[in-house]
């Protein structure tokens, strides 16, 4: 296949709405299957990538997955973002846990309601302080991380650029966490509170959330990264 025969097929792809990285790893399935039709049925290229495009609209059709998109997406595009999404979330949900169990430590360790709330505030501030250590470490790539920063403007980098900004969203979350004294989930473990149960577990499980939130961004981001650098070369041309 000739270099204007794949630029058609890019093109092709591109208005699709595939983001790059999905766009280059379809891409070569399709000029395998237009020259595997062109050789088997003996046609030219333009009839061999007519009958792939037929083969392959269906998962070019347009759906949603509200999770993470606003605007509807190609078929195939939500099952390969659905998998690695899932990945990482499981990720996510693990470090979590193993912050969440620290936190339980704790609050058995601490030997006052005020000692547990500077391990409280301070555990939360490395959520906060992670973020910013990423973005200041990573500044070379800044231009690649915004959400509509597009390949020669038409396709966008990859997939998880669409949730860079997740970090950002949560930043302002944290920093209340952080500003917390955390002493409700203190009096119920080591007290026996029972007053306000609803606020101990309040004082508990929303932390968790915004810190798996804030793993989820991060890991999100290195995956990006990663992308790009796998990208670099085909970007460079």
């Amino acid at each position: 296949m000739n270099k204007e025969q794949l630029d058609l097929v890019r093109d092709y792809l591109i208005f699709q709405k595939l983001p790059l990285d999905i766009l280059l790893e379809v891409e070569d399935h399709m000029a395998s299957q237009i020259l595997d039709i062109q050789k088997n049925e003996n046609i030219s290229f333009d009839e061999a990538f007519l009958k792939t495009q037929k083969l392959w609209e269906n998962e070019f059709k347009m759906t949603r997955y509200s999770i993470f998109y606003s605007e509807k997406i190609p078929v195939i595009v939500k099952k390969i973002v659905k998998a690695k999404y899932n990945k990482i979330l499981k990720k996510s949900l693990l470090y979590a846990l193993i912050s969440f169990g620290v936190n339980l430590l704790l609050i058995y360790v601490s030997d006052s309601q005020e000692t547990y709330t500077d391990f409280f505030r301070g555990q939360n501030l490395l959520f906060l302080l992670a973020p910013a250590l990423v973005w200041t470490l990573n500044y070379k790539i800044r231009k690649y991380v915004k959400k509509d920063f597009k390949y020669k403007g038409r396709s966008l980098y990859s997939i998880y650029q669409q949730n860079i900004g997740i970090m950002v969203a949560t930043t302002s979350a944290m920093a209340q966490i952080v500003a917390k004294d955390g002493k409700h989930a203190y009096l119920l473990f080591r007290m026996n509170d029972m007053g306000d149960i609803l606020l101990s577990l309040l004082t508990l499980f929303f932390p968790f959330l915004i810190q798996m939130t804030v793993i989820f961004g991060i890991l999100n981001f290195f995956e990006h990264k990663k992308t790009l650098k796998k990208l670099s070369v085909f970007v460079a041309e």
